[in-house]
């Protein structure tokens, strides 16, 4: 008991380090963004009339912007200058929050957190145009799906141009090394999953003479919206909300099946069967722990496997294999897989009307997207160069041609692509080749989120807030700091704080939606 005690008491340090360290990094993102925004001021005051710069606020997801010369190829391919004010993930949240709380944007702001309330709140405000009206005069534009298009809207209207994606990209990746150094099958059920973390923790997958040095799965401190999020449908839970045969729309982690994966999930790490820092522990900490031999089973997009493969170059585990699972189910039921994607549409491309203040530029801002939808910028966004970073062989196969190169200079690019849907491009790397295969098949498993094309009120003005409350009870749960009577009673304090106005709203919503299909 006592080393657990002074193992939660570490706990709460770090989580209070952490806090410190937000803290400062919002104020630094804040003079970031102000100076950003300062300089786009000055460039952008274009002669003659004519728009020639555009800023962009976007997300990175590589440790460090693009060192390369991709930025240019574009800028030469689309005709405009290109600001770009990177937003790094472990820090997007706070800079987001603080660029629409103080009204200092860019040009373009990539809004990729579709439930944040102060991002739907901005969004409903007026800061940002409707692009609804003029998206059919653009040819890449005029394709995007009415489902995505109908997930994009915020009271009726449509802030922004949405990301196109993938309906489903999640799954589970195991290291099939480890699967082959103990002879274990490849697992399909949840008992054979929860076999193969003993497994992994108990043996010796590494086969370096070391027990107990490993774990089965690494989760990050995101795991209440992603990694276990996405568990919960194998489970049978719901993909954020559900409709249950009364026909009311109710959250997920209501559920019993909910429930029942949180108790699965806790015995996982009751057990020692998972990182126990999960809580605190950042994405980029989550890849060096994988990267380090030291977990094997994530809760993630099936694509990061290239990822990991890529980081453990020149490490004791460059031999890592993984092996992706978009079939899991719960022993007796049939394959599901929950959206991770807003059912395909990753968020806005959101033009601020401080800095487009007329419809001619907007239509400047709105054909440089449209313009990076081509086929050419998103082989840019995607490959590279060609003859730098990748050459096309026979078959129009295409091939990297120097791995570390395009994760410096190619890869923090892709996060922002207008649509991930450009194309299908073979390639001679058999694991990203089926990865597409597996994306593709997850449609067919896929669970969409019913709400998507519903309105609540009281959803985009204090989701955020209600959330946070139950996402707190979760990760108290899961380290036994709390029994399922606290969980239960956080549900009923989003209830009674205005859940219930939500569940209210949004089957309101359904039950006009539906009597006007019949």
């Amino acid at each position: 008991m006592k080393i657990k005690l002074n193992w939660m008491n570490v706990m709460k340090r770090n989580q209070k380090i952490k806090r410190i360290l937000i803290s400062s990094m919002m104020i630094f993102g804040i003079f970031s963004i102000l100076s950003g925004c300062s300089t786009e001021k000055k460039v952008a005051s274009d002669h003659n009339g004519k728009k020639d710069t555009i800023s962009w606020m976007t997300m990175l997801h590589t440790p460090t912007p693009s060192a390369g010369d991709i930025q240019k190829q574009l800028e030469k391919y689309t005709g405009k200058k290109i600001e770009f004010n990177w937003v790094p993930d472990a820090s997007k949240n706070e800079r987001i929050n603080a660029a629409l709380s103080s009204k200092s944007l860019t040009d373009i702001i990539s809004l990729t957190d579709i439930r944040n309330t102060t991002v739907r709140n901005a969004l409903a405000s007026g800061m940002f145009w409707d692009v609804e009206p003029y998206l059919k005069d653009y040819p890449n534009l005029a394709k995007i799906s009415k489902e995505r298009l109908d997930a994009a809207r915020i009271k009726g209207k449509i802030y922004g141009v949405p990301f196109q994606e993938p309906v489903a990209r999640y799954g589970i990746l195991i290291r099939q090394d480890w699967l082959d150094n103990l002879g274990l099958k490849v697992p399909h059920t949840l008992d054979e999953l929860e076999k193969v973390a003993q497994a992994f923790t108990e043996g010796d997958p590494n086969k370096d003479g070391k027990k107990h040095k490993t774990v089965g799965f690494v989760e990050n401190q995101e795991s209440f919206k992603y990694g276990f999020r996405s568990l919960t449908g194998y489970f049978g839970a719901g993909n954020w909300f559900t409709i249950t045969k009364d026909e009311k729309v109710k959250p997920a982690f209501m559920q019993p099946e909910y429930k029942k994966a949180m108790k699965w999930f806790h015995n996982i790490y009751k057990k020692g069967w998972m990182n126990s820092d999960f809580s605190v522990m950042t994405k980029n900490d989550q890849k060096d722990y994988i990267v380090q031999g030291k977990g094997g089973i994530v809760l993630t997009i099936l694509s990061e496997g290239r990822n990991y493969i890529n980081s453990a170059k020149g490490t004791d585990q460059e031999g890592m294999k993984w092996t992706m699972i978009n079939d899991m189910t719960d022993n007796q039921g049939k394959p599901r897989q929950l959206s991770d994607t807003n059912n395909g549409m990753g968020g806005w491309m959101a033009i601020s009307k401080q800095n487009v203040k007329t419809e001619k530029d907007l239509k400047v801002v709105l054909k440089f997207i449209n313009d990076l939808m081509n086929e050419e910028p998103y082989k840019l966004m995607s490959f590279g160069e060609k003859d730098i970073h990748y050459k096309v062989n026979k078959g129009n196969i295409y091939e990297k041609i120097k791995s570390s190169n395009w994760q410096q200079e190619v890869q923090p690019f892709a996060s922002s692509r207008p649509s991930a849907l450009v194309g299908d491009f073979k390639t001679t790397d058999a694991y990203s080749n089926l990865v597409n295969e597996k994306v593709k098949e997850n449609e067919k498993y896929a669970v969409l989120d019913p709400t998507q094309s519903l309105t609540s009120e009281t959803y985009d003005s204090q989701w955020s807030t209600l959330i946070e409350g139950v996402s707190d009870a979760y990760y108290k749960y899961m380290m036994g700091e709390m029994d399922m009577k606290g969980y239960d009673e956080a549900i009923k304090n989003f209830l009674d704080n205005g859940g219930s106005k939500i569940i209210q709203e949004f089957t309101d919503s359904y039950k006009a939606s539906q009597s006007k299909q019949h």
